[in-house]
């Protein structure tokens, strides 16, 4: 029993995929104990407890149906105890509830626990910015490293080839990560700019909205590259004016970024629900609740964190794309205020 003890935080889609990966690799290396704990958020499902579905039939039929969960994954409802004695701690909660998670386990993790923030999301404290590693790691006291990448939940559970980037200073931790995490359709690369790579993960959901925005406006291919193109200008910026330690062009090459940035303007929920927003008229709210099956849409209220952080620093007019995916959804600017903005980019003055 000398291994190292998993516990994963979370159970949607996305919680549920990686649980199939980390339960795999436990379940064969030594450097591990075999059963991985999965928090669970209890609710009913067809009139039978989640948790029973998941250790009974192996499979979160709610999450990530049609895919089975390796048997040595346990769901568990009660927090605490599914993070009882963990080592390694995967945390994989929408990011606005990551908060609340962080103050019911304070005192109860081990100090020298490693975590893993798999969260795609910025928070704003008082100076600004707040990346969701650091409140887990102000509030826990433990090391944080998180993992991001050109990951759609459903087609790694489908194990269909992708890779991932993990963003950890401690190399040691690092390769003991990627043992975790890597399989042959999962290929993980280890990079030390961990404040980059999460702010990667955060900023392509808004440039996402946008990229929706232009297809449910019926703009073609070519506006889409100049999105991801625009996008990936203003997360470089961003990136460059807010992370403490270097930032390299070479990690925006990396999995999480520019390939992050593809796969969610071409596919993923943020995509999905802005084309409906700009063809329906629908608000943002409702059209979550009918095409998201209880899952939260990340791109819009990060536009919202955004934009008060660069309000504050005075440089709104430097970030038009971001600017206007903020305005159109929460300021009831039309949806072709952002061809406008593209037309009047600052990258073509």
């Amino acid at each position: 029993m000398g291994g190292k003890k998993v516990c994963i935080v979370g159970s949607g889609n996305w919680g549920s995929a990686i649980a199939k990966i980390a339960g795999s690799n436990t379940a064969r290396l030594s450097s591990f104990e075999s059963q991985v704990n999965m928090w669970v958020l209890e609710e009913e499902v067809g009139g039978r407890r989640l948790t029973d579905i998941i250790n009974t039939e192996h499979e979160n039929v709610k999450y990530l149906p049609g895919h089975k969960l390796p048997p040595n994954v346990v769901a568990e409802p009660d927090l605490l105890k599914a993070c009882a004695g963990a080592d390694v701690l995967l945390f994989v909660v929408p990011h606005q509830f990551i908060g609340q998670v962080c103050d019911q386990l304070k005192g109860h993790v081990k100090k020298e626990a490693v975590g893993v923030s798999l969260i795609k999301g910025v928070d704003e404290g008082p100076d600004g910015l707040r990346l969701i590693s650091d409140i887990i790691h102000e509030k826990l006291g433990i090391e944080m490293n998180v993992l991001m990448g050109a990951n759609i939940a459903s087609e790694v559970a489908e194990e269909k080839f992708c890779e991932t980037t993990i963003g950890c200073k401690n190399m040691k931790h690092g390769q003991m990560l990627k043992d975790l995490m890597q399989t042959p359709n999962f290929r993980v690369s280890v990079v030390q700019e961990a404040d980059v790579v999460e702010i990667c993960g955060a900023l392509k959901n808004v440039v996402a909205v946008g990229a929706g925005f232009c297809d449910g406006l019926g703009y073609g291919d070519n506006t889409k590259a100049a999105v991801i193109r625009l996008g990936l200008m203003e997360m470089i910026g961003f990136a460059k004016l807010f992370c403490k330690g270097p930032v390299t062009p070479s990690t925006f090459l990396e999995s999480c970024g520019v390939a992050d940035l593809i796969t969610t303007c071409y596919g993923g929920r943020n995509r999905k629900v802005a084309e409906a927003f700009a063809k329906t008229g629908k608000s943002i709210k409702q059209l979550e609740k009918e095409m998201l099956n209880g899952q939260k849409l990340q791109g819009p209220q990060t536009s919202a964190e955004l934009h008060r952080i660069l309000k504050s620093k005075n440089v709104v007019e430097k970030f038009p794309l971001f600017t206007a995916v903020y305005r159109i959804c929460y300021e009831g600017k039309p949806v072709t205020d952002f061809i406008t903005c593209l037309q009047n980019h600052p990258e073509h003055m």
